[in-house]
């Protein structure tokens, strides 16, 4: 996990606010669901446009974080996207409880591993990591990727 990430209960993260929910069934569906919604808040009241590399960034969040509860999860269970303040905030959530690792790209003898590398992407990016056990099983991973 990264330094800045933290671990706490998400039962007020899933009580009735703002954000948007969608179902991906893949990573490319989180993909646009969040080019729509950075799209449809762009350059309206609080929201300012945002350059095409800080969407490129939070599109690649979202499709790690898919593909990651697929992979390693179970499936997705839900699916929540929003712009708030200066980025966009993305929840996903699984049915695991096991907490995101980063994966060393070689073992100890020396060969390499494919894979490993989207949580580590997913903190480089993203700021406020959270990730929180869901009170009906599994985890709910939320992160702010700035748009500005």
């Amino acid at each position: 996990m990264c330094d800045r990430d933290t671990t706490e209960p998400a039962v007020e993260q899933l009580g009735t606010d703002r954000r948007r929910r969608y179902m991906p069934c893949r990573p490319a569906d989180a993909r646009r669901a969040v080019e729509r919604v950075v799209t449809e808040c762009r350059g309206t009241g609080d929201h300012p446009s945002c350059d095409v590399g800080a969407l490129s960034d939070a599109v690649l969040v979202a499709s790690e974080l898919t593909t990651n509860a697929i992979l390693h999860g179970g499936g997705i269970t839900d699916f929540q996207v929003d712009v708030v303040g200066p980025g966009v905030r993305l929840s996903v959530c699984d049915r695991s409880h096991d907490l995101p690792v980063a994966v060393p790209p070689v073992d100890d003898r020396g060969h390499r591993h494919p894979g490993g590398r989207g949580w580590p992407i997913v903190c480089r990016l993203a700021r406020d990591v959270r990730v929180a056990d869901l009170p009906s099983g599994g985890k709910c991973i939320t992160v702010v990727v700035p748009l500005f």
